[in-house]
């Protein structure tokens, strides 16, 4: 009988073995994949930053489809989806309507398994790249997909500005703590000490001065606004006809910050009706404020025609979505340049009233801690009442 229960025990190890053998063996096996790579490099890029001249460019992100011994996938059909990093409700971004939300939607043919895409990335954080491969020509290989993901740094600016007004506050709470901390006696008819008055006089002139600089502030962006859109540049039409070609955009014209704006394209014979295939497009989303690109792609129109996205635009401005149709070398039919473009204004939404109040509870803990320092100085420096 133990012959047989040693029997059994040396059969279930080693069945358990040969399962866990098998799993390493198949994690070991590889598999078609995507691979990414930036411009500029990871540890570079940094987040976009709103109201600096400075020149800014969008990142190139760059998926290569590859099969399982490392070879492009040719033929293929590559979906892809930028998702926004997760909102953290103690340490917002500048873009606080952007977090969590998607960023893009891109549906695009990819004739060597390669899609290059250039995006702004408003704010810092852990970004989830979806993609989706699947064959152009059924059968060609299985569709899979991947998730990739994208850290991007705070700009070490916004440390070194936070690193300013603490400064700025904590020696302020010193300086009330310090005044406050060594109070002299009322005078008869005072309500408080001299010093405690001048304090809060001098307090009350630095806040009707920074009123008035906000105001200023507001005005001034107010009236650059205002002039800019009286001064929009002129743009191409959303259609146009070319030599047996027409290409129209179509899609929202209004859109809104934390949403997603659909967009299209549609190359056709105008003759006919039919749709024209591997026509060149560069696409190109502009804020016209700042005549800056926060988005790119240059590829081809689909077996139907078309190329569709979805793009959000993050910065409450005007945008100009353009698009420049080229002939392949050699195709039918060969045209001249064509370009369109469609004006989407977009709606900024103010954030919610409680994270401008987490600001200003930092902003209060800090004038608070610094007073309690002040406090407790006086307090240590001033003798024992005997």
């Amino acid at each position: 009988m133990k012959k047989y229960r040693l029997f059994g025990v040396i059969s279930a190890v080693c069945i358990t073995l040969s399962i866990l053998y098998s799993f390493v063996g198949s994690s070991q096996i590889p598999t078609s994949r995507v691979l990414l790579s930036t411009n500029p490099t990871l540890e570079r890029i940094l987040p976009f930053e709103a109201g600096t001249e400075k020149h800014q460019s969008p990142v190139t992100l760059t998926l290569q489809a590859v099969d399982a011994a490392g070879k492009p996938l040719e033929n293929a059909k590559i979906n892809l989806q930028i998702l926004t990093p997760p909102p953290n409700p103690w340490l917002t971004t500048d873009f606080p309507l952007v977090e969590g939300t998607k960023l893009l939607q891109i549906n695009a043919a990819a004739p060597d398994g390669k899609l290059e895409i250039q995006q702004m990335l408003p704010i810092r954080g852990n970004y989830q790249l979806r993609v989706n491969v699947s064959p152009l020509v059924a059968n060609a290989f299985a569709s899979y997909q991947q998730t990739l993901n994208l850290n991007v740094r705070e700009n070490p600016v916004k440390y070194k500005y936070f690193a300013i007004v603490a400064a700025i506050l904590l020696s302020l709470g010193l300086l009330g703590g310090w005044v406050i901390g060594g109070q002299e006696e009322l005078q008869q008819g005072e309500i408080a000490p001299q010093s405690v008055r001048l304090l809060l006089s001098a307090l009350t002139v630095v806040a009707i001065v920074t009123l008035l600089f906000i105001n200023i502030s507001a005005e001034v962006a107010e009236a650059h606004g205002n002039e800019h859109s009286n001064s929009i540049e002129v743009i191409a039409p959303s259609s146009q006809k070319s030599q047996g070609l027409e290409i129209s955009i179509e899609g929202d014209k209004n859109a809104t910050v934390g949403k997603l704006a659909n967009l299209a394209l549609q190359v056709k014979d105008p003759a006919t009706g039919k749709p024209i295939r591997d026509v060149t497009l560069q696409v190109k989303a502009i804020a016209l404020e700042d005549n800056l690109t926060v988005f790119a792609y240059k590829g081809l129109s689909d077996e139907q025609g078309k190329l569709t996205w979805q793009e959000q635009f993050f910065d409450g401005a005007p945008h100009k979505v353009e698009v420049e149709a080229t002939p392949n070398p050699g195709s039918n039919p060969q045209f001249p340049p064509v370009k369109v473009a469609q004006l989407v204004e977009v709606e900024a939404i103010a954030p919610p009233i409680y994270i401008r109040l987490i600001g200003l509870f930092y902003f209060t803990a800090i004038v608070g801690i610094g007073m309690a320092i002040g406090l407790l100085i006086q307090y240590r420096r001033t003798p024992p009442a005997r």
